[in-house]
């Protein structure tokens, strides 16, 4: 159907439906109605009706973004900083095909998300048209819901599907994929076609009174225990992380986190180790090693948490708290498991062992184990004037920002792992980074999201040289949307991390690991109208970044780093928590 034809036909299908709204229309109405507020995403053919819907709408602010992956890492940056569901609109065939890595991110990372594509009109599916694609057959690997709305569907029901599916139970990114015809078209009220929608999995049950008191009875009686937190943690809530803590500062033992949960117990917490796995802390990796009670609260003993999965904690025993059954099992069994909603299980296990006497004693040799660990501080680094030491940036970007309440994302890489080291988070959701997919691309526009959720704070990404390059041209989002988020660069020439396990694992064979070719990144930032400047010597680092942090818009600080540092404790590939490396030597 050429343009005039669609024309006079959608002018005919208003002339009979009189007041009704047609499916683009009643698809943004619901949105409200679900409480969305803010949407990202990128205009094309088969979308138009959806952004003809949005002109002038009051209700609902869209954030254009530059490519369609960025407008779902900015939904996450805006889900994860907020705690809501990010919303994403695309067009058809490389629009929606554009967002399977931020999808995939999202996946992995259980954050909630709806992306919602445009395709072509329903008679033209199957047709190879243009810019058609198979929107369901690409996005099922990477959502935990998908559906394509068709002619006569209830287009109300299905984006409140879409809505509960994102968020329910184990959060994670759906997507909707609406022919144009559907936009145009009256939107009629009818019950949804079960046969052509994948069900979400199902939500976790109550946890039985028994097992509760049986995981109090654990606790108490545990000479070497570790809680073992993660983004689980963060996306039950506040009251979850409330509750965690508190359950941690009565119990008396040790607790670490994953990547994904920082913030979930404040890093002020004498009880804190540091964060775990392979570029944990000593103390954090020898302690799970070591323990004979392991309680994981929102975790689920990921590859690079556990190393060596037949020497992980050979002695202890597991309680597992998690909402999603799927996770509890599938890598390290359980001695116990509490399936069930952090924000519900972890009140109830406070309330148990309130009711248990828990002598600090019971823990005093553990504890000092722990410390002869501390003692070896393994995130000690040298500090000369001579270079800036990339943990010198962290630890100086960590002074910095206390006290600030400030949000933080990263993209990944070395500078991802020294600023989880290095920096301190005392609540959650300030924190934001990509963890399961490990996506090069992801801070930039993250921080947007956050900033757009959050316009009145400080919001900073910790990016690499070689992870800017993934995203740059979302500096124009962030100057268009006037989303001041501060860009610190961790620019040390080179793809840190690759060089470094090709350093230490590849025989020194450093196989295209160095960026040959990198632009002028201030005179970059300063054509996207950002404030941006370079620093290379170590006497004038903190003046710098205090330049930056103070400014009022966009700001680029390009750092200048040693070119050649590796990112230390690391448990190498295929070695347990007991084999951790300091520097070169393994303790």
């Amino acid at each position: 159907m050429n343009a005039l034809t669609e024309g006079a036909a959608l002018g005919a299908m208003n002339a009979v439906a009189g007041e009704l709204r047609n499916g683009a229309q009643t698809l943004l109405d619901t949105l409200v109605a679900c409480g969305v507020d803010t949407v990202f995403g990128y205009p094309g053919g088969a979308v138009l009706p959806l952004y003809d819907a949005l002109h002038g709408e009051p209700r609902l602010r869209h954030i254009l973004v530059r490519h369609e992956q960025a407008a779902v890492h900015a939904a996450e940056g805006y889900a994860r900083s907020t705690g809501r569901l990010g919303v994403v609109l695309v067009t058809s065939g490389p629009g929606m095909s554009n967002t399977t890595t931020g999808l995939l991110d999202a996946m992995c990372d259980s954050v909630p998300v709806l992306c919602i594509s445009g395709q072509v009109n329903s008679a033209s599916i199957g047709t190879d048209a243009f810019q058609e694609c198979d929107a369901l057959g690409i996005s099922r690997p990477v959502t935990k819901w998908n559906a394509q709305l068709r002619p006569g569907r209830d287009v109300a029901a299905m984006v409140r599907k879409a809505v509960e599916a994102a968020r329910g139970g184990r959060p994670g990114p759906v997507l909707l994929d609406v022919p144009k015809d559907v936009q145009l078209a009256p939107a009629p009220r009818r019950r949804p076609d079960p046969r052509r929608e994948r069900v979400a999995a199902p939500v976790a049950g109550v946890v039985d009174a028994g097992s509760i008191e049986q995981a109090a009875d654990w606790i108490a009686a545990a000479r070497r225990p570790v809680f073992y937190g993660g983004g689980g943690l963060i996306n039950a809530g506040d009251e979850a992380c409330t509750a965690f803590s508190a359950i941690v500062a009565a119990s008396g033992a040790p607790c670490t986190l994953t990547l994904m949960g920082l913030g979930a117990l404040p890093a002020s917490s004498p009880q804190w180790l540091g964060m775990l796995g392979m570029h944990g802390t000593l103390e954090a990796n020898l302690a799970m090693h070591h323990a004979d009670l392991i309680v994981c609260a929102g975790a689920r003993f990921d590859d690079r948490v556990t190393g060596r999965l037949d020497s992980f904690a050979p002695g202890a025993r597991v309680i597992h708290v998690d909402i999603d059954a799927a996770s509890i099992d599938k890598v390290r069994r359980a001695d116990l498991a509490l399936c069930g909603d952090a924000r519900t299980v972890l009140p109830r296990l406070r309330r148990a062992l309130e009711r248990r006497a828990m002598a600090a004693e019971r823990l005093a040799e553990w504890w000092e184990r722990i410390e002869g660990w501390r003692a070896q501080r393994s995130l000690a680094f040298e500090d000369t004037p001579e270079v800036i030491a990339p943990q010198a940036l962290m630890a100086g970007l960590r002074e910095q920002l206390a006290g600030r309440d400030a949000i933080v994302s990263t993209d990944v890489g070395q500078h991802q792992m020294w600023a989880a080291q290095h920096l301190a988070f005392e609540r959650p959701r300030r924190w934001l980074t990509s963890g399961g997919a490990g996506t090069m691309g992801y801070g930039l526009p993250a921080a947007i999201g956050a900033q757009v959720a959050h316009p009145g704070r400080l919001v900073v990404c910790v990016s690499g040289d070689a992870s800017i390059l993934m995203n740059l041209q979302e500096m124009a989002t962030a100057r268009q949307h006037r989303a001041g988020v501060k860009v610190v660069l961790c620019n040390n020439g080179h793809m840190g991390m690759v060089r470094q396990w090709q350093e230490l694992h590849h025989g020194e064979r450093y196989s295209h690991s160095y960026n040959a070719c990198m632009p002028d990144f201030v005179a970059v930032a300063k054509g996207f109208g950002w404030e941006a400047a370079r620093v290379t010597r170590r006497e004038e680092l903190d003046a710098a970044l205090a330049a930056c942090l103070a400014s009022e818009g966009p700001y680029f600080l390009d750092v200048a780093v040693a070119p050649v540092e590796n990112c230390f404790p690391m448990i190498p590939a295929g070695r347990g928590h007991q084999e951790v490396m300091l520097a070169a030597r393994t303790a």
